[in-house]
């Protein structure tokens, strides 16, 4: 009985050690600001899909003689099995993912264009903070001229 103990003991501790693990992993940051991610991305990817679908692809439709896209079909007689309906393949449906997909590729490069320049800014934000600090005083100047002076009159002595 002995044994057993400090074998489930030191398990307990283990498991207590991984949670606390997991729970800061999770908390630091990444985890949600993931989470949050998706979430904004799945809303995102919904308004898309019912801008194509509602508000796109049926003026595309009154201009191509009162199409509706999503009734846009082909319809396969099925050959093997003669009493099973036919196949049917809807291309309509497919043209307005196609249409979904461009658009949100365009907002995606938009996106990530401007990240790429916040980046650049607040690069050459960091950089002209540098320079500020490496640019060298007229006293610093002044006490440089006067120790090469000082070094050149030593050398010339010695």
């Amino acid at each position: 009985m002995l044994g057993i103990f400090p074998l489930s003991y030191s398990y307990c501790i283990f498991s207590f050690v991984y949670l606390l693990n997991l729970n800061r992993f999770a908390v630091r940051g990444n985890v949600v600001d993931l989470a949050i991610g998706i979430i904004i991305g799945t809303a995102f990817t919904n308004v898309v899909q019912s801008l194509v679908n509602d508000i796109i692809t049926p003026p595309f439709g009154l201009l191509l003689g009162g199409v509706d896209f999503v009734n846009l079909t082909i319809k396969i007689k099925n050959f093997v099995y003669q009493d099973q309906p036919p196949v049917v393949i809807r291309y309509g449906k497919f043209i307005q993912t196609i249409i979904s997909l461009l658009i949100m590729a365009f907002v995606l490069f938009f996106v990530i264009k401007g990240i790429t320049k916040l980046r650049e800014l607040t690069a050459r934000k960091q950089q002209k903070e540098e320079n500020k600090k490496i640019e060298i005083s007229e006293e610093v100047k002044v006490l440089c001229q006067i120790r090469d002076l000082l070094a050149k009159q030593s050398s010339t002595e010695g």
